[in-house]
């Protein structure tokens, strides 16, 4: 039963992993793509006094801009504490089998630390997305 317990909590990590990455490389994509579309619509909108269906729909990216952002932060904030719950049931295991020598303890804190950096990145081109565009058309 140990053994099956062991391999369930193996494989929801490997899951939060993966769910992690496509959260990654969805807002990363997006924030790519976005700072590429309101670039154009912000230098078209620039050339043209007073456009205002540009300014609608560069208003309308930056919106949705904010809103995947904050659902990709948060969604890794969320993989976060459950990867913690994971790797404390599996520590835990480990020390009632005598076995905790194996697994060093600093791995939790190098997981903490590439969750920040995941979401540094995240937060950088989510702001450079929004910025860049708005200092085409307003400068």
């Amino acid at each position: 039963m140990l053994n099956r317990v062991h391999d369930h909590i193996v494989s929801e990590l490997n899951q939060s992993s993966r769910t992690d990455t496509i959260f990654v490389v969805t807002a990363i994509a997006f924030n790519l793509i976005v700072l590429g579309i309101n670039s154009s619509v912000a230098d078209a909108a620039s050339r043209r006094s007073g456009n205002t269906v540009d300014d609608i729909v560069l208003i309308v990216f930056i919106i949705m801009t904010i809103l995947m952002n904050t659902i990709a932060i948060s969604a890794l904030n969320l993989g976060k504490r459950t990867r913690q719950m994971l790797l404390d049931g599996l520590v835990k295991m480990y020390s009632d089998n005598e076995v905790e020598k194996y697994y060093d303890p600093s791995i939790m804190s190098n997981y903490n630390a590439r969750y920040l950096l995941f979401s540094g990145v995240i937060g950088t081109l989510a702001l450079t997305a929004i910025a860049v565009p708005l200092i085409i058309r307003f400068l």
